[in-house]
C-alpha cells in the first residue's frame, strides 16, 4: 500500500493540474471512492481508495490524448507506489491494449463512477439549487437517458463498469448520487480558493 499522505497527493495533483473544474473533479471522485470503500465494507482501505480517486486524472489537463499512458511517469515521480498507480491506470481500461482491466472491486468502482460523476454534475448545475442535495433519482434517469446531454461522459463505460461490479444501472446511479450529496460540501469548501 502506498506511502503517500493525502495533502502530498494534492499537492501533486495541483502541480499538474491547473483549471478549478479538473481539481474539482478530483475531489468529487476522491469524495465518491470513500464513500463506497465505506459502503462496500472496505472501511480500511478508505484512505488508499481516495487517493486513487483523487489522483485518477493526474494526466488528463497536461496530456489528454496520453490519459492513462503519461500518469505512471507523473506519479513515479511525485513518490507514489505501483499499486496506486495500476488503479489509477486501470480506470482508462479500453484506451490503448496496454491498459490493465479493472481487477479489484474499488478499481471497478472508480472504472463505473467517474464518467457518472461528470453526468450528475451537470445536471446539477441545471438545477436552480445548482446541487445534488435536492436531486431525485427519477431527474438523474431522465438526463442520464438523454444522449445530448453530458455527451461527452460516456454511457458505454458507466454501463460497463455497472457490469463489471454486478449491480443494476439504478443501484450505480442512485448510490453515485448519494456519494456525491455527501461529499459536496467539502468539495465546496475545497473549491473556494478557486473563487
Amino acid at each position: 500500500m502506498s506511502e503517500i499522505t493525502r495533502d502530498k497527493a494534492l499537492e501533486l495533483l495541483k502541480k499538474h493540474n491547473k483549471e478549478p473544474f479538473h481539481i474539482q473533479h478530483a475531489l468529487t471522485v476522491e469524495g465518491v471512492m470513500r464513500y463506497f470503500a465505506r459502503k462496500e465494507g472496505f472501511e480500511e482501505d478508505e484512505e488508499y481508495w481516495g487517493l486513487v480517486g483523487l489522483l485518477h486524472d493526474i494526466d488528463f489537463e497536461e496530456y489528454p490524448e496520453e490519459h492513462c499512458i503519461k500518469a505512471p511517469e507523473l506519479l513515479r515521480e511525485g513518490g507514489v507506489s505501483e499499486d496506486i498507480i495500476h488503479s489509477v491506470c486501470s480506470h482508462g481500461y479500453g484506451l490503448t491494449e496496454t491498459i490493465a482491466k479493472p481487477e479489484h472491486m474499488m478499481e471497478k468502482i472508480l472504472f463505473a463512477t467517474d464518467e457518472l460523476t461528470g453526468i450528475i454534475g451537470a445536471a446539477a448545475l441545471m438545477r436552480p439549487s445548482k446541487s445534488t442535495k435536492d436531486m431525485e433519482l427519477k431527474s438523474l434517469r431522465k438526463k442520464y437517458k438523454s444522449k445530448g446531454f453530458a455527451a461527452g461522459c460516456s454511457r458505454e463505460v458507466i454501463e460497463r463498469g455497472a457490469e463489471m461490479i454486478g449491480w443494476e444501472l439504478n443501484k450505480l446511479l442512485e448510490d453515485t448520487l448519494i456519494a456525491m450529496r455527501e461529499c459536496e460540501d467539502s468539495v465546496a469548501e475545497a473549491m473556494k480558493e478557486y473563487e
